[in-house]
């Protein structure tokens, strides 16, 4: 199992620390560092900034929005920072939600897998340029001859050659369609709440994915790429405790805090991992304000099996049973560079 280094995305400002971290994965021999985006800075930028400084580590977004773009502007960029990093990057691309789809970025959120999978056939197109790129489906359409066109929309293809043709595309995805659909379609995927004990729960969904007549990878050529907060404590007993409580908020945010009450993919999957009674009071609560009462209902279980807390051995145990359920890469964010080499000294 690799290991990859969860860069996020930005706060209130720019992060300080980040050239520090990129140096420590690339040499503590991580595989790859990754990106993210929200509502402030974008995946692209930062890959491209602190891509220039390295010269062995994959650089993947962990996710590009995808209404946040034109499918054929997300193959631009994946075409343009393949060439600047030599053939490293990863394509990792989300469908959002409804709140910063419709509320952000002004565009429709329905049929979300369908357009997921008009986006990822423009954008093998682009990368194939084999001709010029057409789309016949209904909300990518290219040419585009909708209200307000002048009828004189082209196809072409991309004047620049792009050095891979097979960058290779992961998807978010949570629920059973859009996981399976990722398992036809895409060569890896970017879970959010892949754990040890739900792991099975996503098997049969892949399998379908993989099942499907023309479905690009098999289960041992897709990759899979868990995100999970480690950390290493002094005994398995009150220091640990510390941490397990200090994550509660988070989860408590994710469950009960994301997306709307009526639309809260997160709050789902909890509900499928067998949270659901928690999950909806954590919910009520959450919005409701009352967000220390919410936090407190997360269960000490649910935070061991999300993350992987505890000593030395206890670490190794853990990232173990991880690699058995399947997961290829394990995303992990740091807030220094001692915390990266012990990980890979630890780990290797």
């Amino acid at each position: 199992m690799k290991l990859g280094l969860q860069l996020g995305y930005w706060q209130a400002g720019p992060p300080t620390n980040h050239a520090e971290l990129v140096a420590a994965a690339e040499e503590s021999g991580y595989d790859a560092i990754f990106t993210a985006e929200a509502w402030g800075s974008d995946a692209f930028t930062p890959l491209a900034w602190w891509g220039r400084e390295t010269s062995r580590v994959r650089l993947g977004t962990s996710i590009v929005q995808m209404s946040g773009r034109t499918p054929t502007s997300i193959a631009m960029h994946a075409l343009t920072l393949d060439h600047l990093s030599n053939g490293r990057l990863i394509l990792g691309m989300g469908v959002s939600g409804p709140q910063v789809v419709e509320g952000w970025y002004g565009q429709p959120f329905s049929k979300p897998l369908a357009r997921t999978r008009e986006v990822v056939d423009i954008i093998r197109q682009v990368l194939a340029r084999k001709g010029p790129v057409t789309n016949d489906g209904p909300h990518y359409p290219l040419p585009f001859n909708g209200p307000g066109a002048m009828g004189l929309g082209k196809p072409l293809k991309p004047i620049t050659h792009p050095l891979r043709e097979d960058i290779p595309i992961w998807l978010g995805a949570e629920g059973p369609k859009n996981v399976a659909q990722t398992a036809e379609i895409a060569d890896g995927w970017i879970p959010i709440f892949y754990t040890p004990k739900s792991a099975g729960m996503y098997q049969p969904w892949l399998d379908e994915g993989f099942a499907r007549p023309g479905a690009r990878r098999t289960r041992e050529t897709f990759e899979i790429a868990a995100t999970c907060h480690l950390q290493f404590t002094e005994d398995d007993g009150p220091a640990k405790q510390a941490v397990v409580d200090a994550m509660k908020p988070i989860v408590a945010l994710y469950m009960g805090g994301m997306g709307a009450k009526e639309m809260n993919f997160h709050h789902q999957v909890f509900t499928r991992m067998g949270y659901g009674e928690t999950a909806d009071e954590v919910q009520r609560l959450f919005l409701s304000g009352q967000k220390d009462e919410a936090t407190r209902l997360i269960p000490d279980d649910l935070v061991n099996d999300m993350h992987i807390i505890g000593t030395e051995g206890y670490v190794k145990e853990r990232v173990a049973q991880w690699e058995e359920t399947g997961v290829t890469t394990l995303l992990l964010s740091a807030h220094s560079a001692d915390e990266i080499r012990k990980v890979a000294e630890v780990l290797a």
